[in-house]
């Protein structure tokens, strides 16, 4: 970077050679070298804060919930020590147009929602099972207790189908139950085939999506409920 303009050690206007764009500064920042580029990688190692309309923090200097968004799911796909506790998201990745903050909080600002004691949540598989990848198109916020229904805590460690465990000693070997809420199950029932354990589980779960769903009817966006009515639950779910 050099100095472009220089009217007194804190009013300092300093250019960087990548990408030439001008940084208003002091002296001593350009001197130590703590003066960031829009365009460094500043956040792991693949975001990058651009230039914009849309600024990190409010009037107070607080992190604005979008930015926070934004990091938060930067770090889900590219923080290892993240990956750590939440193996789920080992392979997931980011849109590259998103990897430029600018460009997230525009799609933030025309597709975020709230709704009265709900705590929402940017998903990206709900509306395209098993997608490892944040994306406009694919992207989507939802409550929490929507999110709850279709998240997985860990990956699967046993070939059972999604909601079936075995009952060792018993006739009747094969137990299903059914998350409806965070920490919350239901208990289905003992069954002597797997296949009839699974079908139960299956039909419970997606008539509480579509019950859930037309609670919210009113309230989330279409693509949102047509996706939870129509969903399918699946043996790896």
């Amino acid at each position: 970077m050099e100095i472009m303009d220089y009217t007194g050690v804190n009013d300092v206007m300093v250019r960087f050679f990548n990408g030439g764009h001008i940084v208003h500064t002091s002296y001593r920042n350009f001197k130590v070298g703590s003066v960031k580029s829009p365009y460094d990688k500043t956040v792991e190692g693949i975001g990058y804060w651009g230039v914009g309309e849309y600024s990190l923090t409010d009037e107070k200097g607080e992190m604005l919930p979008r930015y926070y968004t934004w990091k938060s799911m930067l770090s889900r796909c590219y923080n290892e020590k993240y990956h750590k506790r939440r193996p789920t998201y080992i392979d997931c990745i980011v849109y590259e147009e998103w990897h430029n903050y600018q460009n997230f909080a525009k799609w933030y600002e025309e597709n975020y929602y709230e709704i009265d004691g709900s705590v929402m949540h940017l998903d990206k598989d709900i509306l395209v099972k098993g997608n490892k990848i944040y994306s406009p198109e694919k992207c989507v916020f939802v409550p929490s207790r929507i999110n709850d229904i279709f998240t997985k805590s860990r990956p699967k460690i046993s070939d059972l189908p999604v909601g079936i465990t075995i009952n060792k000693g018993a006739k009747n070997k094969y137990l299903a139950q059914c998350s409806t809420e965070k920490n919350k199950s239901s208990f289905l029932g003992h069954f002597l085939t797997l296949e009839e354990a699974f079908n139960t589980y299956k039909t419970f779960k997606e008539k509480h999506i579509k019950r859930v769903a037309d609670e919210y009817k009113d309230k989330i966006p279409q693509v949102l409920y047509e996706t939870m009515y129509n969903y399918e639950v699946e043996p790896t779910d």
